[in-house]
Order: structure tokens, then sequence, then C-alpha cells
């Protein structure tokens, strides 16, 4: 049996400004979520960025090459009506941050991680003012109740966009600091990512690469890319 696809029904997308925000319409027809919400986005650049994935589609809709769309699906539908615990889950990688527990050996990796996420640990100290401990193996280590507190209050001030933009960014590096460090200018997605596979790519230089591992990876990297993209755009004017 043939799989049925969606086809393309409309000839032309465009954006119009809303009471609330700004509307993607195919033809004259406002484009919904498909729980069959409005989909209604904060800034007109986010919004002609969902309409231009909406425009390249060819006679068949192909929603994996519409990332923008699906995440404001998932901000409208999925992060909206559950704030609070969706910031509270986030907030959580702070208690078991990746900066925060290193390797005790090699001593190789234990000093590449030491260069490379120390000025991060440092920056969430001062910037963020939320220090974190620091753990070597397989020791855990309870971080201080007051930074796990301060670092909650810096997700529960975003907004829906931004925080759906930050669930990607923390959840799949693992790192609370890394996430909040790319939506504040620190660093990049893309460094993002390398940040968070120090130990991965030290394991690569020694055994090889795994093909399959690497095709996860790259999956990874860019959803953080469009994640970082997605914040940008919800934020201009």
């Amino acid at each position: 049996m043939t799989e049925w696809k969606a086809r393309r029904f409309w000839k032309a997308s465009g954006v119009r400004p809303s009471s609330d925000g700004f509307e993607v319409l195919l033809d004259d027809r406002p484009l919904r979520t498909p729980g069959k919400l409005p989909l209604l986005l904060p800034t007109q650049a986010l919004a002609d960025a969902v309409a231009g994935e909406w425009d390249s589609q060819a006679d068949v809709i192909e929603p994996h090459t519409m990332p923008l769309t699906r995440a404001a699906n998932s901000a409208v539908e999925k992060v909206a009506p559950q704030f609070a615990a969706v910031t509270a889950m986030l907030a959580e990688y702070g208690g078991t941050d990746l900066l925060s527990y290193r390797a005790d050996q090699p001593a190789e990796l234990a000093r590449r991680q030491a260069e490379s996420w120390d000025p991060l640990i440092d920056w969430a100290a001062t910037d963020l003012r939320a220090p974190l401990r620091i753990t070597h193996g397989v020791i855990p280590v309870e971080q201080d109740a007051l930074s796990l507190s301060r670092l909650h209050r810096h997700l529960a001030a975003l907004d829906v966009f931004g925080v759906t933009a930050l669930h990607d960014l923390v959840t799949l590096p693992g790192s609370l600091i890394l996430g909040l460090a790319v939506i504040r200018g620190r660093i990049d997605a893309e460094t993002a990512f390398r940040l968070s596979r120090i130990d991965e790519d030290f394991q690569a230089e020694r055994w090889g690469q795994d093909d399959e591992a690497q095709g996860a990876a790259e999956s990874r990297r860019q959803a953080m890319l469009v994640a970082e993209r997605l914040w940008h755009l919800s934020r201009q004017d």
C-alpha cells in the first residue's frame, strides 16, 4: 500500500499582523497547529521564516524540511499549556550539568574538559550568580540550592518561544549552562555542540569514528542550530 502524504494545496504563503502577534497565511487562510490552535508568532521575522518554509514546499509536503514550523507548533501546543513544568524540567539539568562532571583520567581528557568548561563555569558563577560544584569520576555532586533556584528564575523569566528554543539547547548537550550561554550570546550553538562532545571526540581520536554515532551527533547539531535560529528570530522586532 502506498503511504499517503499531504500535498500542497495553496499557491502562496504570506504574513499579516494580528492583535496578539503575527499570522502565517496560506493564500488567505491562517495557519493552525496540528491540534487546530491558532499559530500566532511573536515577531514578523519568525513569521516570515515559517512562511518561507511553507513556500519552499513542492507538490508533496515534507515536514522534516520545516523545523521552525515544528518548533512553533510545539511552543503553542506543548510548552505554553505546561510552561511551569517545562521550565522546572530544564532547571533540573543544572543539578546534573555536563560541565560539572569531569573525567579523572586520562589526564589529557581531563585537561581538555577543564580548559573548555572552566570558563563557562566561571561565567555562570559571575553573570548568572549560580556557582556550580565540580566533581571527577562517577561520584555525584550536590549543587547549592540557591544556585539552582537562581538558574530556575532565569528560565521562568523567559517567554514561551524562548523556552521552546532553549529546550533543545539544554537537553541535547545535557547542560543548562551551555544552553543559557547560547541564548545570552556568550557562545553560539556550534560551539555549544562542540563543547558537549569533548569526551566523544576524544574517544573517537583513540578508537576511530562510528558512522551511526556520527549520524546521530549530526542530527543533534542541526537541531541545536535550529533552536538557536528560533531564539534569534523570536527576539527580532
